[in-house]
């Protein structure tokens, strides 16, 4: 296994390359690859930046440059159910594309010639990947969190969800937008910018991936409000604990 992380931005890659053995960096495509050891699995990180047009190009890179053989997405999303709330972590278990639409060319959502509106993520690896979060969550997020952050976010019980992430090249910052969204799409849980890009490229090359999100706002007026200090002081700490908890598991 040769595992690929990808985040979009630096903060939720945060404390990785310092953890990781016998790192080093190679430049490619205005973006860096750190190769290494992650508590004993070979990995790439790399920051995909926002959008999905990046997040396509950097997951194809990893596959194609890199020899990865399997796809970790980590990074932030907005709410899409009201049973998902701030700080808890959805592990997707299909992507789609919500602001894909040819109609009348194909349905609404579809990618044209793929037949698909849903890309499945890899059952076995988004298991191991709910797996670690719920561990981090249970065990360590109170250790590691700033109990000031906790009271500030709401976060005396966050969980861990399972199901459909929607991605689009939109920041989705008003109520009416996220309702109209879950109008069309009942079972939404989250909604972000760059995960049914990387799933779409992994089905086409055949690489298993699983994507995180670590729920950072309600995807309504407010959702703008303190977002990078969510980043910085709470998803950061989420991705690092649950990755390393991913790699315990998969070299165990």
């Amino acid at each position: 296994m040769r595992l690929g992380i990808i985040s979009a931005l630096h903060e939720e890659q945060q404390g990785l390359m310092e953890a990781m053995q016998g790192a080093t960096t190679l430049s490619h495509g205005m973006r860096d690859y750190t190769l290494g050891l992650l508590w004993n699995i070979d990995a790439v990180c790399v920051l995909s930046r926002i959008g999905k047009v990046a997040a396509a190009m950097t997951a194809t890179l990893l596959v194609e440059k890199f020899g990865v053989t399997h796809i970790v997405f980590t990074g932030v999303a907005g709410s899409g159910d009201k049973l998902v709330k701030v700080g808890d972590i959805v592990v997707a278990e299909a992507l789609l594309q919500h602001d894909m639409d040819a109609r009348p060319l194909f349905p609404r959502f579809e990618v044209p010639l793929t037949g698909l509106q849903r890309f499945a993520s890899d059952l076995p690896l988004s298991e191991q990947l709910a797996g670690a979060a719920d561990d981090f969550l249970r065990s360590d997020a109170r250790l590691v969190l700033d109990p000031l952050e906790i009271q500030a976010f709401g976060l005396q019980q966050p969980r861990v969800h399972r199901g459909l992430i929607a991605s689009g090249d939109q920041f989705i910052g008003s109520a009416a937008h996220v309702n109209q969204l879950k109008a069309a799409i009942p079972d939404l849980l989250a909604v972000e910018m760059e995960g049914a890009a990387v799933a779409q490229v992994c089905f086409e090359l055949g690489v298993p991936y699983a994507v995180m999100r670590t729920v950072s706002d309600n995807a309504n007026e407010e959702a703008a409000v303190d977002f990078m200090r969510f980043v910085q002081s709470v998803a950061s700490r989420y991705a690092f604990g649950t990755i390393r908890n991913l790699c315990w598991r998969l070299a165990s």
